[in-house]
């Protein structure tokens, strides 16, 4: 699936097949796998979701929750008629989603809105590297670096230094002003994967901590490198949501014992 970033999903709702780290290792290899920043699977319901999404990087390491996996999933639950209407709840490690999807122009593609919970920003910012920075938790870490030109940032030195190591590793986010006034520009480091063309908890915490600068307002495009995602701050009680388009690229079909 594309959703202005790629990601193996793969329909489980009897649970047959645990997502271990060596299969999303194996699948993820952009030289000996599929090719993909992380891999999805799509399980039964629980606590009262439709679905529920388990999630790993390219590195094989969990992670909690993921907006443009989410989309993804979307598409892939409509295609596979997991779900009954285009509203549904899907439950993930950082808490329920809710999902509205909405067909596009072909059977593969479609316009996803995702309810992404509530950021949480820290108390105040921080100086990097002499920008100022936000730490924002959606439910995964990430801190949010401000400076006049993303595209000009070397990601392979300054994402892996920013982000740690371990359990405290966090996803980086540099953020500029976009091609219009109000919007974003964005480039990220995304913990165990590196570099990749867009993030859709980053693109909705680089929003949340713009919009604490003053910098936008409640409703904001973010122009990742692989396609613009639009956001639209809570306020008060109400969660964040992100929209995009999502894309299905192909079918797979995957000797698991041997990818495992």
């Amino acid at each position: 699936m594309l959703s202005t970033s790629r990601l193996v999903v793969f329909v489980d709702v009897d649970e047959q097949v645990p997502l271990t780290e060596a299969l999303a290792r194996t699948l993820c290899d952009r030289h000996r796998g599929v090719g993909a920043d992380g891999i999805i699977r799509i399980g039964p319901g629980r606590d009262g979701a439709d679905l529920s999404m388990q999630l790993r990087n390219a590195d094989g390491g969990p992670a909690e929750t993921s907006g443009n996996g989410l989309r993804c999933l979307a598409q892939a639950a409509m295609a596979h008629e997991l779900v009954r209407s285009p509203r549904f709840v899907v439950a993930t490690d950082a808490g329920p989603r809710a999902i509205e999807y909405t067909p596009g122009a072909s059977a593969d593609a479609a316009t996803v809105d995702v309810e992404m919970g509530m950021a949480r920003l820290a108390a105040a910012d921080v100086e990097v590297d002499g920008h100022r920075a936000r730490g924002v938790d959606m439910g995964n870490p990430h801190l949010v670096v401000w400076v006049e030109d993303p595209a000009v940032v070397d990601l392979d030195e300054a994402g892996p230094r920013l982000a740690g190591r371990g359990a405290d590793e966090r996803n980086v986010e540099f953020i500029g002003p976009g091609p219009v006034q109000g919007e974003l520009s964005l480039r990220v480091w995304e913990r165990g994967v590196g570099p990749t063309l867009a993030c859709g908890t980053g693109t909705c915490a680089a929003a949340a901590a713009a919009a604490a600068w003053g910098v936008v307002g409640p409703r904001v495009r973010v122009h990742n490198p692989g396609g613009t995602l639009e956001v639209t701050l809570g306020s008060g009680e109400q969660p964040i949501r992100l929209a995009g388009p999502v894309r299905k690229v192909a079918d797979v079909i995957v000797d698991v014992e041997r990818a495992s």
